[in-house]
């Protein structure tokens, strides 16, 4: 079964437009968690515009499934990860002012970079996951970083799919067929929702994890929480 990893970067949005604490950031992790959502996933930014970097460390005693912070590895990011030790960190090789991410990485380019960092938090027991496009040239140069995990990203395929293009999965199949032969666990994450979650998982060998959260929270409004989380596992056996 491929598990669940609720995003909750939109939460923090909510909160941080108002001030105060509500939405209560950690008590919806813990909601999330007891309605079956099997991690919790964080992108703080160096703006801190949602997530701040004060809420990774409050939800570090919170999350009891599954913790996975995502982020450009800059010197502060790699701090509050080496801080906090999630299970996961996911390096995501977006810019400063990014509204969100928008590209996976070049393995070859920053190969040496990938190598050093991934070295620095796996020596501190924490599990590594590369952002990153469907190019297998570039598959394969993840592997040699000594990741753990590649995250897919998505986007391509739910605008394609939106369309009706669901042939559009075969270069994710593909990518994912080449990362399980490296011995790459395979997660993904990016645009991902109700309608195109089970037709993606269905096509995608060896899927170990999704990170969804803007599609997730939307859908929540007009769904509700507990029953959205549901939905999203019943697609995911």
């Amino acid at each position: 079964m491929t598990k669940l990893s609720v995003n909750i970067n939109k939460i923090a949005t909510l909160r941080n437009s108002r001030g105060g604490n509500v939405p209560n950031l950690l008590e919806v992790a813990k909601d999330m968690q007891n309605f079956g959502g099997e991690g919790i996933t964080i992108h703080p930014r160096p703006d801190e515009r949602h997530i701040r970097y004060q809420d990774a460390r409050d939800l570090k005693d919170v999350v009891t499934t599954e913790f996975n912070i995502e982020g450009n590895p800059i010197q502060s990011f790699m701090d509050l990860v080496l801080e906090v030790k999630p299970t996961q960190v996911t390096l995501v090789p977006d810019a400063v002012d990014a509204i969100t991410s928008d590209a996976g990485w070049d393995t070859i380019k920053h190969q040496d970079f990938l190598k050093e960092v991934i070295k620095e938090f796996k020596n501190n027991g924490i599990r590594t996951s590369i952002f990153i496009d469907t190019d297998l040239k570039l598959m394969e140069a993840a592997a040699t970083t000594g990741t753990d995990r590649i995250e897919l990203y998505t986007e391509h395929f739910a605008s394609e799919f939106a369309k009706g293009n669901k042939i559009a999965v075969k270069k994710y199949t593909d990518a994912a067929v080449l990362a399980h032969e490296l011995g790459l666990g395979i997660n993904a994450g990016h645009d991902l929702n109700l309608e195109n979650i089970k037709y993606f998982k269905d096509n995608i060998p060896n899927l170990a994890e999704v990170s969804i959260g803007h599609a997730l929270i939307a859908e929540s409004l007009y769904l509700g929480l507990q029953n959205v989380v549901n939905m999203y596992l019943h697609r995911l056996q």
